[in-house]
């Protein structure tokens, strides 16, 4: 009985292992984020079924016409040898044959559809990683002022203990205990709001990858910093102007307008119809009184459209007209892509120049002012007012630099966002 007890027990803990393992979901890197949302993220997955959809339009664009055929039976008349006596079976075959290169034009216009896109569906994931990286940089941001929010809130109840101790030996007074008391408080609503927060920035996470994860058993990883250094403007709009899926989809719509003139002009031309039919008659049986009818007989024959009035004009003036407007567009697409890249490259300097000084020395700084202001308040050189300022004062810097590298961050996706890929890491 006692070696079965001993196994139950180990079966037990082992169950209770595996199930908190299970549960437990390791933190995801940026990388790994990325790969989940790329595969599967609703939107995207949509976008590629469109590409899928202009790819199949290139089958349809390159079709031949189709050959008509037809039958027919003529000479049908009652007389004394009967109905069809006489009847005559005409067949025809007929084919549009198309000039000018429609047909290859027709598909190169399909092509270069399926190139813009395939550009639009890149636009489409560079807006939604963008959206991701807020997300991941937001979850992050939301862990590290949780962080925080704890290590004050230890902080702070060891000073209450010891000023508890003080208290009960007669050295404080009950005013000043009850006003460290209070301001707990503070600290205690730190903490929850960081908790709501940082549940909030997980399920704006889990929505982009889709994932139904329960937020509490889902992590990420990375680093929470910022470089003091970025590539030079110049550099950064010039890799803009080669890598923005916009701006490439608004080239490609100007090659395409060209390609629908040229398919225009084509298109007005004559296309002949060839056609062949043939007629095989039916054998009299009055060879006394025998007419000849029809015989036996083959036909070719072309037949030409005469483009008098309609010469598909309007559709000619009409892909004229598109290409300028084209053109226009990819002007002004070019233009705010380099506004882009120049208000996100100054949004990020200002923010580095912001957190430089935070990392060199606020935040040391902030630190030895609430060191030594709580060590002269133990030893009564120093207000409670001081000590709580002090300790304000503190988690203030502390917080605004967590904020700051958030914002940072952002700034940094705002600008691999005008840049049309990850130019900051």
């Amino acid at each position: 009985m006692g070696r079965v007890f001993r196994c139950v027990c180990w079966g037990v803990f082992l169950t209770v292992v595996f199930a908190r393992v299970s549960v437990a979901q390791r933190p995801l890197s940026w990388e790994e984020v990325r790969q989940r949302f790329e595969a599967n993220n609703p939107d995207l997955r949509a976008g590629q079924l469109g590409i899928d959809e202009s790819k199949a339009n290139e089958i349809t664009a390159y079709l031949r016409p189709n050959p008509q055929a037809s039958i027919g039976v003529d000479q049908i008349g009652h007389n004394s040898k009967g109905l069809f006596s006489q009847a005559v079976v005409i067949s025809s075959l007929s084919y549009l044959h198309e000039r000018r290169h429609k047909r290859e034009l027709r598909l190169e216009s399909a092509k270069e559809a399926t190139d813009i896109t395939v550009s639009g569906q890149a636009d489409l994931e560079r807006t939604l990683l963008f959206e991701l990286r807020g997300a991941f940089a937001q979850t992050l941001q939301a862990k590290a002022i949780l962080d925080l929010a704890k290590e004050n809130l230890k902080y702070y109840d060891h000073f209450l203990d010891l000023n508890r101790e003080r208290y009960k030996a007669g050295g404080m007074a009950k005013i000043d205990m009850q006003r460290l008391d209070l301001q707990r408080v503070q600290y205690e609503s730190d903490l929850q709001t960081a908790e709501v927060n940082l549940i909030t920035a997980k399920v704006q996470l889990l929505l982009l990858l889709n994932d139904s994860t329960n937020p509490e058993q889902f992590d990420v990883a990375g680093p929470f910093d910022f470089a003091r250094t970025i590539p030079p403007r110049d550099a950064v709009r010039q890799a803009a102007l080669d890598a923005r899926p916009d701006l490439r989809a608004a080239l490609q719509a100007v090659i395409k307008a060209k390609t629908d003139h040229q398919l225009a002009v084509a298109n007005g031309s004559t296309d002949p119809t060839i056609n062949v039919d043939a007629a095989f008659p039916g054998v009299s049986l009055d060879y006394g009184n025998y007419t000849p009818f029809l015989h036996q007989y083959v036909g070719v024959g072309f037949s030409i459209p005469l483009r008098i009035f309609d010469r598909n004009q309007g559709e000619k003036l009409r892909t004229q007209i598109d290409i300028d407007r084209n053109q226009r567009f990819t002007e002004a697409a070019k233009a705010q892509v380099l506004s882009d890249v120049d208000s996100a490259h100054a949004t990020v300097n200002s923010t580095i120049l912001l957190l430089q000084p935070y990392k060199d020395h606020y935040l040391q700084e902030s630190t030895e002012v609430r060191d030594s202001i709580e060590f002269a308040y133990e030893h009564g050189a120093a207000s409670l007012i001081d000590y709580l300022n002090a300790q304000a004062e503190y988690r203030s810097v502390q917080v605004n630099y967590l904020n700051l590298i958030g914002s940072y961050l952002t700034a940094a996706s705002q600008l691999n966002l005008a840049v049309g890929r990850e130019v900051i890491q």
